[in-house]
């Protein structure tokens, strides 16, 4: 139980603690959007260092490789799930403007892809495993999976205190953007990894 595998595991710890700033601090959207993304941006600064000290000073391990990526899948399916079902319930309220009914369904959809990908991508390592291929690295596609996600959350989360407890329009451009950009990420870090890991698909 190394510093990189107990990092690791605060990580997930820290899952239950963003839920429940999104759930009982709802009737202050300004600190509730701040609040949930320094806590994400805490939980995920997390992800960088255990990486980075378990390279550097050797200490990689099987639980890291397991764990770390599992960590991150609890980290983004929570935060997602969790916006997505809040966006769902402020679309629903009296007052809501259509750009908010129009990106609750647009966070369903990215949601759903999200965690199809995932779903995918761990059943691949699942079959690896099986065929003595060992735990498979993540790769660059994958780390640049995990980043955009990582800044389309924050981002979703920052213009929700601007728009929502501020009564400030910004018409959720930047959210728009940010999403877009973290599903084509998601979807072609999934297919790259299937191509890279054909050959443990392929018949005997």
């Amino acid at each position: 139980m190394n510093v990189p595998n107990i990092l690791t595991i605060l990580r997930a710890l820290l899952v239950p603690v963003f839920i429940s700033v999104l759930i009982y601090l709802e009737p202050f959207p300004a600190a509730c959007g701040f609040i949930a993304a320094a806590v994400f941006g805490i939980t995920s600064l997390t992800d960088m260092l255990d990486g980075k000290i378990a390279r550097k000073y050797n200490l990689v391990t099987t639980f890291g490789k397991v764990m770390d990526p599992l960590a991150d899948k609890f980290m983004v399916f929570s935060a997602m799930i969790s916006i997505t079902v809040k966006f769902f319930i402020l679309s629903g309220k009296s007052g809501a403007g259509v750009n908010e009914r129009v990106l609750a369904n647009v966070l369903l959809w990215v949601t759903t892809i999200v965690v199809l990908r995932e779903l995918a991508v761990t059943s691949v390592r699942l079959v690896s495993a099986q065929g003595g291929g060992g735990v498979i690295p993540a790769n660059f596609f994958g780390k640049a999976k995990t980043v955009t996600q990582i800044i389309a959350i924050l981002i979703v989360l920052l213009e929700y205190a601007i728009n929502i407890g501020f009564g400030v329009n910004t018409l959720w451009i930047a959210s728009y953007i940010s999403l877009a950009l973290m599903t084509f990420m998601t979807v072609a870090s999934g297919v790259n990894y299937f191509v890279l890991n054909a050959k443990y698909f392929k018949t005997k």
